[in-house]
């Protein structure tokens, strides 16, 4: 505790970002709460009157795109009824139930192996390799904390606002090695995938590769530090996860379409219309102003 005291009374950022997290700060509006901690955590002066970089443009469209089909397109449970329009039922992760709270959980029904996560946050999931080691204690406390996140109001991300809470279990997947799955994002603008993201280690020591749509290495970062080293091979299937990407995000001025692969088989992970919450820090920063010049901001006053 001390030791974050002093880390705070060295960084006042840090307090301020520490206030934010409480409830009270719900009372700040929407546009003042997104251009202080856009300050904080970029640390530029948020312009919303003439966006230029993707990451203030991500933040025009918190504000200002702000269509209900969103919310089921963000909901983990019912964006499954979209992908099985829209491209197939055959790619999505085959579900093994979908719980409104921890006590409606048979594990003894489910197999060794499965995996948890709530349907209406970002970046919280619960691996289960092996029945026996789960220690149901914590488990439940850690489900039970999903449960009550309201996720809208940590970034102010509008298709998160109305999403009524559950936990959903999917089966267990690795890929190739046979040891994780692999994080195919492709970064799509108007239904036009630009820029193909690998996220790989993300549990032991996380890194992130970025391609163009042909599969062309790109030697930048996007947060996480990439890896020249790590080479992760063309999918022979990348045509077809192209076109996918396409045809889910074809309605909307930006949206992340995130993909799984194993066996050279297409899975669905989610869509995410504000990429990192619109926070993340590029480098070289030339790639940022890209992607702001791919994203064509929509007429929504």
């Amino acid at each position: 505790m001390i030791k974050k005291l002093v880390k705070g009374i060295k960084n006042p950022k840090l307090i301020i970002l520490f206030f934010l997290s409480f409830r009270f700060s719900r009372l700040i509006p929407d546009k003042l709460y997104l251009k202080i901690k856009y300050n904080l955590l970029v640390g530029k002066e948020l312009n919303l009157d003439n966006p230029q970089t993707f990451n203030e443009k991500l933040q025009w469209l918190k504000l200002y795109d702000r269509k209900h089909e969103y919310t089921k397109m963000v909901d983990k449970f019912e964006v499954r009824k979209y992908i099985t329009e829209t491209v197939g039922e055959e790619y999505l992760i085959p579900l093994l139930g979908v719980y409104d709270n921890y006590d409606e959980i048979d594990f003894d029904a489910l197999p060794n192996q499965f995996v948890l996560k709530p349907n209406h946050t970002s970046g919280n999931v619960y691996i289960c390799k092996d029945k026996s080691k789960i220690n149901f204690k914590e488990l439940k406390k850690e489900v039970n904390m999903w449960l009550k996140r309201e996720y809208y109001w940590f970034h102010r991300e509008w298709p998160y606002k109305n999403i009524k809470p559950r936990i959903i279990c999917e089966k267990y997947m690795v890929d190739e090695s046979n040891i994780e799955l692999k994080d195919y994002k492709i970064h799509c603008f108007g239904g036009m995938p630009k820029l193909i993201q690998v996220d790989f280690g993300r549990f032991t020591n996380h890194r992130r590769n970025l391609f163009d749509i042909k599969w062309n290495y790109i030697d930048a970062s996007i947060l996480y530090p990439n890896d020249p080293d790590t080479i992760i091979e063309r999918p022979t299937n990348l045509d077809k996860v192209i076109e996918i990407a396409s045809v889910l995000s074809k309605h909307f001025p930006y949206v992340r379409v995130d993909i799984y692969l194993v066996k050279a088989k297409i899975y669905f992970g989610e869509l995410t219309f504000h990429h990192g919450a619109g926070y993340e820090q590029f480098k070289p920063s030339e790639l940022e102003l890209q992607m702001g010049r791919w994203l064509k901001l929509p007429d929504c006053y």
